[in-house]
């Protein structure tokens, strides 16, 4: 299933935990990311709304089940993991390991 927001490329890296994320690439234009700009890594195209203008970006990682929507950015070396949600106007960037449960 293709959203109209973003793709996911080949490019991958396998986590420390075997995951496997993909860095992802804007198909359209919304406030801050250009079409075609490269973003982030997610684990599956659920890790990201394709609503309002979230964004993963950089080499910030969001896997699991953790989601980002709303207007929400993740980016710089971030990670968002487990069932954590970043949302509304929520900036994650640094070094930052978020995670809930374990």
């Amino acid at each position: 299933m293709q959203n109209d927001k973003f793709i996911l490329l080949n490019e991958r890296i396998i986590t420390p935990y075997g995951g496997t994320l993909y860095r992802i690439e804007a198909i359209k234009s919304f406030p801050g990311v250009e079409s075609g700009q490269l973003g982030g890594f997610i684990e599956t195209e659920s890790n990201l709304s394709t609503d309002y203008n979230s964004w993963v970006s950089d080499d910030a990682q969001v896997s699991g089940d953790a989601w980002v929507y709303g207007d929400a950015q993740v980016y710089g070396d971030a990670q968002v993991s487990d069932d954590a949600q970043v949302s509304d106007d929520a900036r994650v960037s640094g070094d930052v390991m978020a995670k809930v449960g374990e």
